[in-house]
């Protein structure tokens, strides 16, 4: 008879294989709206939300900088691309760089700029950690609105013009756009499940565990915290680099201190525990706040609407029901439904990715 394990494993990978073949044909009976403004924007958050997760789960650090890694990217990428030609902008350096060069320039650029911040946080650990990752968002909205050659208060507008050769015209075929999204999200997912699998990722694993026994086995905890960073930074890169594509513009309200929250919000709800829970959360945040802030309730005093009406108010309530039900979010809820079908009786059995131990980490080499 098969293990608990691996009924849950067989259940998740079918169920898995189910959605992503749903997923594929979404465009052919799905709305423009849901594709465009729903799915293609629940990937393009997921994956920023994943490197939240993989930072969380597998560091132990719970960094506040993502969201604003995804607005340097952005920026980068819209001052390099637009010219000032047919799109009409006027914002930003405007040098009118090739497409796919800007691309890559960005998301290089984007990494060694977390690598670099993830030096200055790697010795900072638990609430210091996040206050200072949380500065990093600070120090970006205000560089960007302020240093007006970047391109100020106002967006620098028509990104979306300037694509990749391989890319296309993402304008007048949307559609190419969710696949390209759909396509880096499962690319991401598959390759932080072998990112941890790794001896980097088991040892990172170690670090969030126990940091002095590690370095007492002969690793440099503060270069693998870097490293670590640094490849959050590359998941962010990705996402915007996607984000202004869809959006089409990029200013500095895209990197304040809303857009961290919500992205936070996001992981939370979906379950931090988990890869998974970055995109059912992204799902989950972005159809709430599509849908259930227009929800008339009658008789009621306050405007009429569902919690009064303010997005902030809703997706607060959500939040705590969902935290106070579920700590681990809705995948948390998911491994636990999971448990009763199976009937398991003994608490919840989701794997960790990767369940390691700092003793069981063999000392470095050389140590």
């Amino acid at each position: 008879m098969r293990s608990l394990a691996s009924r849950r494993a067989s259940i998740e990978a079918a169920l898995g294989i189910g959605v992503l073949a749903v997923v594929c044909c979404g465009p052919l009976f799905l709305s423009d709206f849901w594709v465009n403004g729903v799915m293609t924007q629940t990937f393009i958050f997921g994956i920023a939300g994943a490197g939240i997760i993989f930072l969380s789960s597998y560091g132990g650090m719970l960094s506040l900088a993502q969201s604003a890694l995804m607005g340097v990217a952005g920026y980068i990428l819209g001052n390099l691309v637009t010219h000032g030609g047919a799109g009409g902008e006027s914002k930003g350096l405007l040098l009118g760089w090739d497409p796919t060069a800007s691309m890559f320039v960005a998301i290089a650029c984007t990494i060694g700029i977390g690598l670099v911040l993830g030096a200055v946080a790697a010795r900072s650990f638990g609430i210091y950690f996040l206050m200072l990752t949380l500065t990093y968002g600070v120090i970006a909205y205000y560089f960007f609105s302020q240093v007006t050659d970047f391109g100020g208060f106002s967006p620098i507008a028509s990104i979306n013009v300037y694509t990749p050769v391989f890319v296309g015209d993402i304008l007048g075929h949307p559609d190419k756009l969710y696949y390209i999204s759909l396509g880096v999200a499962l690319a991401v997912y598959f390759l932080i499940l072998y990112v941890v699998r790794t001896p980097f990722g088991i040892a990172l694993q170690g670090v969030r565990d126990d940091p002095l026994r590690v370095s007492s086995l002969g690793y440099n905890v503060p270069l693998l915290r870097t490293l670590a960073f640094g490849f959050g930074a590359f998941l962010s890169a990705l996402a915007g680099v996607l984000y202004v594509w869809w959006q089409g513009q990029i200013a500095p309200g895209d990197v304040y201190l809303g857009s961290t929250i919500n992205l936070l919000v996001m992981v939370v709800i979906g379950g931090i525990a988990r890869i998974e829970g970055a995109w059912i959360g992204a799902f989950a945040f972005i159809v709430i706040d599509t849908y259930v802030r227009d929800v008339e309730v009658p008789g009621l005093s306050l405007g009429g609407t569902l919690f009064g009406g303010t997005f902030n108010t809703i997706i607060g309530v959500i939040f705590l029901a969902i935290v106070v039900i579920s700590p681990n979010g809705l995948m948390g809820l998911w491994d636990r439904l999971l448990d009763l079908l199976l009937g398991n009786r003994g608490g919840p059995t989701a794997p960790e990715a990767v369940p390691t131990r700092a003793e069981e980490i063999p000392a470095a080499p050389g140590a």
